[in-house]
């Protein structure tokens, strides 16, 4: 069985000094551990049945539209403000300084749809409560949240009010 955690590479002072970049760019690059990403996501979501999957811009867009294929389920995308054509929901929240809007595409989740997060990497959590209550917001039952990469270090799953699961956790 792969280590997973051979295939993702740390970079130090990225974003900013004093941050340490857990980066999936690698964990990518290599096929067969992508493969076995999502596989072991797979295999940790398919239980829940989900109707559909939800996942947030950037590299959420990876993980999120990877696993729906493998699960045959639809994916929707939840970006930036002004980023999305067609009519669009909203969901405005609060950073460490200021705040920042996520949209969805409106119609794309059913009221009652069984909906799963997908990202990349759970950090504070900010985002994706966020991400969970614009879901809800467009009709979704959200039952879960599926990350790649926790950590554990910043207590982000405390935010969320779904239960957390992860492939990847860190400790610092």
């Amino acid at each position: 069985m792969l280590n997973l955690k051979d295939h993702v590479r740390t970079i130090p002072d990225h974003p900013k000094p004093g941050i340490l970049f857990y980066d999936i760019g690698t964990l990518l690059g290599h096929g067969q551990a992508w493969r076995e990403t999502i596989v072991r996501l797979g295999d940790m979501v398919h239980p829940l049945h989900p109707d559909i999957l939800v996942g947030i811009e950037s590299r959420g867009f990876l993980v999120g539209a990877a696993l729906a294929s493998h699960l045959g389920i639809g994916f929707v995308m939840m970006r930036k403000k002004g980023k999305l054509p067609g009519k669009t929901i909203a969901r405005t929240y609060a950073l460490e300084y200021g705040e920042d809007t996520i949209e969805m595409q409106e119609g794309l989740i059913k009221s009652g749809d069984r909906a799963v997060l997908c990202d990349d990497l759970l950090a504070t959590g900010g985002t994706a409560a966020a991400a969970v209550a614009l879901a809800r917001q467009a009709g979704a039952e959200v039952i879960h949240a599926a990350f790649v990469i926790e950590l554990n270090f910043l207590n982000g799953r405390t935010r969320l009010d779904v239960p957390v699961s992860s492939l990847l956790c860190y400790d610092k």
